[in-house]
C-alpha cells in the first residue's frame, strides 16, 4: 500500500521527465602563464577568440547605446514633469497670494444686507448662481453702480471701484459686472433651432 503520488501518476500515463544528462567534464586548454619580461617561444602573443569578443563588443556598444537613448529620454522626461510640476505650483502660489490680498480688500467693501429679499440671478462659471438684495440694491446692481465678487465659496455685492480694485487683482473673482451701455439683443435667440415654423398650428 505504499503507492507514491508518483506512482499513480505513471501509472495514468504521466511520463516522468526525461533527467538531463550531464556534460562531460573537459579540462580547459590553459594558455601559457606569460611572466614579466618573457616572450612566448613561437614569438607571438597568446590570442584567443577574436571573432567571438568582437561580435559580443558590438553587441554590447548596441545595448550601451540603447541603454543611454533610454537613460537620456527617461531624464528628458523627467525634468519635464519636473518643470510643469514647478510652474503649477508657481500659479497655487500667485493664485493664494491673489485671494489673500483680495481678502483684505474685501474685508469691509461688502453691502451684503442680511434682511435682503430679492433673489437677483446671473451666470457665474457656466452655472446660474445668486445673491440677495434689496431694492435699491437691485436698482443701483442693474444699473452697473454694483457688481458681484465670489470669495470664499461667497458671492459679495461692492460697488463699480472695489469691484474694478479686485479684477486687477484677482479676474476670475468678478462674477457679476453689468454694462448699463451695452446693447440688448436676442443674439442667443437667433440661432434656426429657436424659430417658429411657418407651418405651426397654434
Amino acid at each position: 500500500m505504499s503507492n507514491s503520488l508518483r506512482d499513480k501518476l505513471l501509472d495514468l500515463g504521466f511520463k516522468a521527465s526525461p533527467k538531463p544528462e550531464p556534460k562531460p567534464a573537459r579540462s580547459p586548454a590553459r594558455a601559457p602563464v606569460q611572466r614579466a619580461g618573457h616572450v612566448p617561444a613561437h614569438g607571438k602573443p597568446a590570442q584567443r577568440a577574436q571573432p567571438r569578443a568582437a561580435a559580443q563588443s558590438a553587441r554590447s556598444q548596441h545595448d550601451i547605446d540603447l541603454a543611454k537613448a533610454y537613460a537620456i529620454r527617461a531624464q528628458k522626461e523627467k525634468d519635464e514633469r519636473l518643470a510643469a510640476e514647478r510652474a503649477q505650483q508657481e500659479q497655487a502660489r500667485l493664485r493664494r497670494e491673489a485671494k489673500a490680498k483680495l481678502g483684505e480688500l474685501l474685508n469691509d467693501a461688502t453691502l451684503n444686507d442680511p434682511s435682503a429679499d430679492i433673489a437677483r440671478h446671473f451666470d457665474y462659471g457656466g452655472k446660474i448662481k445668486r445673491i440677495h438684495v434689496t431694492a435699491e440694491q437691485l436698482k443701483a446692481l442693474n444699473a452697473g453702480e454694483l457688481g458681484v465678487v465670489q470669495a470664499n465659496g461667497r458671492y459679495l455685492l461692492v460697488t463699480a471701484q472695489t469691484l474694478a480694485c479686485a479684477e486687477a487683482i484677482f479676474p476670475a473673482a468678478v462674477a457679476l459686472r453689468v454694462d448699463p451701455g451695452a446693447p440688448v439683443s436676442d443674439a442667443a435667440y437667433a440661432d434656426p433651432q429657436y424659430q417658429i415654423p411657418d407651418d405651426l398650428v397654434w
